[in-house]
């Protein structure tokens, strides 16, 4: 006889493991013991839409069934979930855990009941595992389609491309259409094709998971994130529909959210017969206001489904520690004895944290991309080669990835075989301990997470912060990797303001030369392409945590930029600006867009800056190797050789920053033509105050080395002037800081805000005199560009510098962190050489942000460019949510009487402005301290003068 063949399991299908379990309600221990009894089958719908089974007794209560559903799926935030189904008035109701079963289920073979998402957080990065992400985008999932979840156009589309690219993965337009004509995800999702895809096509290289961490960013922003409406009516019988929230009971009509009522101003929820009553707290700044709100339902049975629901979300996000249950009266009851029974979302979290079960691989049912947890290491991966290719960042990315091992990897076993994870991983049926240097997986602890920056919103001690650095790498090779796959991000989406944005604005303009489109598409989508599977082959290795064997043969980008002639696209494009106003009115409009956070000529030179960052990250290597180390000779010929290809690269570079910066100082001034041509170098600017007959008056400065003369007479236009002398007058004038320009026709004298930023003005003037000497002869004249600038008031926020419209800005609305606005409202200045260092001081990664008067710290995505802080809810978003300019600022280390008993903290301030970031470790600590002084400190005559040779003046 045949034995019937075992249906797989959801425990199976998630990659549970038959001898694992845990009770989410009774934390470490198995399930309880099954009362005795007759054995009921109860049928639960899972949120993939599978069906399971399970035995219970009739005895039993709620409680163990729901312990039997949450182990079965390996499933430890199991409190955010509830069993729900429609009991015999045909209610939608919550299974008790504390009642039994056959009390609330009277037929259990003709009742199904359905796994879903009770508690919805209000923020995603609350939820810590994986798995329980998963299960609340498919929540997300479920009540898009049903037209639970309602939103706009564009929002559905961007929530659809997040589902599908965590179940098909990336763009392809054949399949991306076919999925869509045979799933559907929306009510109208006809009409929103063209713009799924859209949004499915900028998606590439995105994981399954960080698919779900999009989607539920998006959705919890949503007006109708996890709202069940109640329908009722007021008083005078408007019909409305009341809903519970982690906030407290919100109001709607329709769709539309009229009134809420926070926990804070609830005294008490109650209900008589139909009536749902709301008492509140009285409001002291009002005299006269309702304190008992009134709602009539349908029926009692539906107040107290209401009511009950209540209570549980109250209890949930409110409360420290599960309620204790009411002594049993005497003789009489008067009202519920309901409660809320199970963890509050501070206990789930507290036991999450502290729990050993983590990162525990699954699978997904609806998607045919793997999870990053469950690929092996990327060792018999393939690729194209080109063997014609410079093979120098080949062996340069080689190096990274094979000289970086964490500890605990053995690395001539780059993965354990399934038979001694299962052997060594369970023990008397419960999961072992992990040793200190692996995750609980078995697996190194991802490089993608934190020790210290993955808890932001979390309260730990100086002990638990030790315990958890010790399971982390230590090693500084490990956070030179690190740092190549962050500033690679940052880098790709770059590259994507160029090949998508760009590209499609550039498309469209019929005046566009051809010459234009052709290099762009030719040279700028290859580099984005190649860097794509390279950033997203760095993310794999680093979640497999293998660093061992040969590296994928990759094509590099050497070959590429050798080719890559960025004075011709700048030139091109801006001769086709001049050419047709359309397309530069088209590119100032996209500058103005968030997402081009820096000037667009910026983003054209992104790869040959890209060189100088894969040159820094090697000397550090080979700085940190020791001669015996196994790679040390590798390490220096790859250095040897990216050295000798920046070096070619280097007067280019040079070239394309003056040229960048004078398109840029272009845009700022009004009524100064010619800048940008040939012969003109650009060497400071910055704000000087100019002494005159009313006094010390405030004016921004430029000054650039040129050869043809001009003059300006209009009051409110830049006035030029061409001087051959300097001398310091401070003696003279009685001004404190004071010198005197003086040429052919005029002389001005002209005030700094500090005897260093006077130093700075005369020693760069006095170079520029020397160089257009030289290049011009004796009568070579220096142009100083001097703006009639009016005073603005001295105010300033974190993105944004308020300044008067004048002569600088009148031009079109423009961003408000240029350098010409900063450096007026800091009184400074900055120079070509800090520029140059500009670009090579870039850096991006996790902080902790803390504001002076704050308590808790938010983690953040923050990229460092531009002599400003860009920051990011996380490295995924299109546009950054606000930026921080660091010209004036001052870097330091917090004092003890600051109270900031954290490690590796610095402070930025500024007058009252004053801000503290946390990094995960001493190297970051370093490096964001060395990258921000750059910022914050101009650079020094001695870094002068070693910069004086190579550059072409």
């Amino acid at each position: 006889m045949v034995e019937p063949e075992l249906r797989p399991t959801a425990g199976h299908r998630l990659g549970a493991q038959e001898t694992l379990g845990i009770s989410t309600l009774d934390p470490g221990h198995r399930p309880p013991t099954m009362p005795p009894g007759r054995l009921v089958s109860i049928r639960v719908l899972m949120l993939d839409d599978t069906e399971e089974v399970f035995d219970i007794s009739q005895r039993a209560p709620g409680k163990l069934l729901f312990d039997l559903v949450c182990t079965h799926l390996n499933l430890i935030e199991g409190d955010y979930f509830g069993l729900e189904f429609q009991d015999h008035r045909r209610m939608t109701v919550w299974l008790d855990l504390l009642k039994p079963i056959m009390r609330q289920i009277r037929r259990p073979k003709h009742t199904l009941l359905r796994f879903v998402v009770k508690f919805f957080p209000p923020d995603h990065t609350q939820l810590l595992e994986e798995l329980t992400r998963y299960l609340f985008a498919l929540q997300i999932k479920h009540d898009l389609a049903c037209g639970r979840l309602t939103c706009n156009d564009s929002s559905a589309a961007l929530l659809v491309s997040h589902i599908i690219q965590s179940e098909i993965g990336d763009y392809d337009e054949a399949q991306t259409r076919q999925h869509l004509l045979n799933n559907k995800y929306v009510p109208d999702q006809e009409a929103l094709m063209d713009k799924i895809a859209e949004f499915h096509r900028k998606h590439i290289g995105q994981t399954p998971a960080e698919s779900d961490y999009q989607l539920l960013e998006i959705a919890r922003r949503l007006e109708m994130y996890g709202i069940r409406l109640h329908p009722a009516k007021d008083r005078e019988g408007t019909k409305l529909s009341l809903a519970v929230a982690h906030t407290g009971i919100l109001v709607f009509q329709g769709h539309t959210k009229i009134n809420a009522f926070n926990w804070s101003k609830v005294r008490k929820l109650s209900f008589k017969r139909k009536r749902f009553l709301i008492k509140l707290r009285p409001d002291l700044n009002q005299s006269a206001c309702q304190d008992v709100l009134e709602f009539l339902m349908s029926s009692r049975d539906c107040c107290k489904v209401f009511w009950k629901i209540c209570v549980e979300y109250h209890a949930f996000f409110r409360l420290f520690e599960e309620p204790k249950p009411k002594p049993k009266p005497v003789l009489f009851s008067r009202g519920s004895s309901f409660r809320f029974s199970g963890r509050t979302q501070k206990q789930v979290i507290d036991y999450v944290k502290d729990s050993e079960f983590k990162k525990i691989p699954f699978e997904r049912k609806h998607s045919k991309v793997q999870s990053i947890s469950n690929l092996p290491p990327l060792l018999s991966l393939r690729s194209e080669v080109n063997v014609n290719r410079q093979p120098v960042l080949n062996l340069f990315f080689s190096l990274l990835h094979r000289s970086f091992p964490l500890p605990g990897v053995v690395s001539n076993s780059p993965r354990l075989s399934d038979s001694s994870a299962t052997s060594q991983g369970i023990v008397n049926g419960q999961r072992a301990a992990p040793a200190p240097s692996q995750s609980p997986d078995g697996r190194p602890p991802s490089p993608l997470t934190s020790p210290l920056l993955n808890d932001a919103g979390s309260m730990r001690t100086d002990d638990e912060d030790e315990v958890r650095r010790k399971r982390f790498p230590t090693d500084k090779a490990y956070f030179i990797a690190k740092e190549l796959l962050m500033t690679e991000r940052t880098f790709v989406k770059d590259l994507e303001l160029i090949t998508v944005s760009f590209q499609n604005l550039v498309g469209k303009e019929e005046t566009t030369t051809e010459s234009l489109r052709t290099f762009i598409s030719s040279n700028f989508e290859p580099i984005h392409k190649f860097h794509t599977g390279f950033l997203k082959d760095v993310e794999q290795r680093l979640h497999s945590g293998s660093y061992s064997g040969s590296l994928l043969h990759t094509g590099t980008i050497g070959s590429q930029i050798k080719v890559l002639q960025l004075s011709d696209v700048l030139m091109e494009l801006e001769q086709a600006c001049q050419a047709s106003r359309k397309l530069e009115a088209l590119c100032r409009d996209l500058e103005l867009q968030k997402v081009c956070y820096l000037p667009l000529n910026v983003f054209l030179l992104r790869p040959l800056h890209r060189l100088v960052h894969y040159k820094q990250l090697l000397e550090r290597l080979c700085k940190h190797y020791p001669p015996t180390h196994v790679d040390f000779r590798d390490s220096r010929a790859a250095l040897a050789d990216i050295s000798e290809l920046v070096d070619q690269l280097h007067g280019t570079m040079i070239k394309m920053e003056n040229f960048q910066k004078l398109l840029e100082l272009k845009k700022d001034l009004v009524g100064v033509d010619g800048l940008a041509v040939p012969g003109r170098e650009f060497i400071r600017l910055g704000c000087l105050s100019k002494l005159s007959g009313k006094g010390l008056q405030q004016r921004m400065f430029f000054l650039v080395i040129s050869v043809p003369l001009m003059s300006y007479t209009h009051p409110q236009s830049p006035q030029c002037g061409f001087y051959s002398m300097i001398r310091e007058s401070e003696d003279e004038w009685g001004v404190p800081y004071c010198f005197t320009l003086s040429g052919q026709r005029q002389s001005v004298v002209v005030a700094a805000s500090s005897v260093l930023e006077m130093e700075r003005w005369m020693e760069d003037i006095k170079m520029a005199i020397d160089l257009a000497e030289k290049c011009n002869g004796p009568s070579g004249n220096l142009l100083t560009i001097k703006s009639s600038e009016e005073s603005a008031p001295d105010q300033e926020s974190e993105d944004d510098l308020s300044a008067s419209r004048t002569s600088l800005e009148r031009q079109a609305p423009h961003r408000g962190n240029t350098t010409v606005h900063v450096c007026w409202h800091r009184n400074t200045s900055v120079s070509m050489v800090d520029f140059s260092m500009a670009v090579e001081n870039q850096l991006s990664g996790n902080l902790l942000r803390k504001f002076k008067n704050s308590n808790g710290w938010q983690k953040l995505w923050v990229v460092f460019t531009n002599f400003s802080l860009f920051f990011y809810k996380t490295h995924q978003d299109e546009y950054p949510l606000a930026s921080l300019p660091l010209l004036g600022y001052s870097i330091t280390i917090p004092s003890e009487s600051e109270n900031i008993h954290k490690d590796y903290v610095f402070k930025l301030h500024f007058k009252s402005h004053i801000y503290y970031f946390r990094s995960e470790s001493e190297y970051t600590f370093e490096r964001w301290m060395e990258v921000i002084r750059s910022a914050t400190n101009s650079a020094s005559r001695t870094r002068i003068v070693n910069r004086k040779d190579p550059h072409p003046y």
